[in-house]
């Protein structure tokens, strides 16, 4: 799993392999530590709502994305669109454009004649 942020936007990006264990009932985790000054980690699941979530404190994150969106999202892959929510700012705070996508360039490589 891949994290990247650019101001208010958070992309989430994994490979075939962790959306099967996602599709399977799995939570992806990843830590970073920082050097000496500080760690982040980030843990990210499926869940049965039809909205994204974040969650967590500072050092430890909760990623809920809607499991309907995400099977109907693998079923039409190989594709360059991911996934797009947009999650409310805390009281007058800019929201937070979450992006979800799954990296399919191993199994397009896989799928081309050699």
């Amino acid at each position: 799993m891949k994290l990247q942020i650019d101001g208010q936007k958070l992309r989430v990006r994994i490979d075939e392999g962790e959306l099967a264990i996602l599709l399977a009932g799995g939570i992806l985790e990843t830590r970073t530590q920082f050097a000496t000054a500080f760690a982040l980690g980030c843990a990210l699941r499926l869940t049965p709502g039809a909205d994204a979530a974040l969650s967590g404190v500072a050092d430890a994150w909760r990623i809920d994305l809607p499991d309907a969106a995400v099977r109907e999202h693998a079923a039409r892959l190989p594709t360059r669109e991911g996934l797009r929510f947009t999650l409310p700012g805390k009281g007058d705070g800019d929201p937070l454009e979450l992006l979800f996508d799954v990296d399919v360039r191993d199994s397009v490589r896989r799928r081309r004649p050699s």
